[in-house]
């Protein structure tokens, strides 16, 4: 009976969870103007532990989360990005930045890293290691590259989804020169390369148009295809 009890209680708590992400995920939306309020340190970290546990590729994580906060620096890369206004108007700004190179050093890195953490030989991952060593040294560099910017966007995809649940304002931003902001912060040297941007902050209510504007998403039935 207290079994019983319990699932039911487990049940009804996660029935609530999804309700409450899908209500989150509604709220959101990509803000055009937001109003200078400081996002809770809190918060930012809860955003930035979230992309840290974003799945990725073979686990790899290719990539990095810069975090930006200065002000200085905020309107320096508002220059190379159209001079978007949330870029200077936001609390933080974050830039995923995917490997330019993936090398056999990062393999054997990370191969390491899982056996410090799990307690176990380095030498029983050979055949996991072999592996990802031979998909990575198969493709061309800038295919490696291409493969680590999309585990990038799954880490950008899923800050924005925690955003939404922290009830911080995100703006998802492709719209900048990558080019001009790997040299701005001295990427390429650190083997990076700028993929996309993600803005925190909190909504102007006053002079973001979209602020009262439905959300627009095509029906399920249109977007989803079910095979028999």
């Amino acid at each position: 009976m207290h079994l019983l009890l319990l699932n039911n209680y487990i049940n009804i708590n996660l029935k609530q969870t999804i309700m409450n992400f899908l209500e989150a995920l509604n709220w959101r939306y990509a803000v055009k103007r937001m109003n200078g309020q400081k996002v809770p340190q809190e918060k930012v970290n809860n955003i930035l532990e979230a992309a840290r546990l974003a799945p990725s590729s073979a686990g790899l994580q290719p990539y990095k989360v810069i975090l930006v906060e200065n002000p200085e620096l905020r309107k320096k890369i508002q220059e190379v990005a159209f001079n978007q206004p949330q870029i200077a108007e936001a609390s933080h700004l974050l830039i995923f930045a995917a490997w330019n190179e993936v090398t056999p050093k990062h393999v054997t890195d990370y191969m390491e890293n899982i056996a410090a953490v799990r307690g176990i030989p380095v030498a029983s991952l050979d055949q996991f290691k072999n592996t990802l060593l031979g998909h990575i040294t198969s493709r061309t560099q800038e295919q490696n590259h291409q493969w680590a910017a999309r585990q990038a966007y799954i880490a950008f995809g899923t800050a924005i989804a925690a955003a939404a649940v922290e009830h911080v304002d995100a703006t998802p931003m492709e719209g900048f020169n990558p080019e001009a902001l790997d040299e701005l912060l001295g990427l390429k040297e650190q083997n990076l390369r700028s993929v996309t941007l993600l803005l925190l902050g909190y909504r102007d209510e006053v002079n973001d148009f979209l602020m009262n504007a439905k959300k627009v998403r095509r029906e399920k039935e249109e977007l989803v295809l079910e095979l028999a």
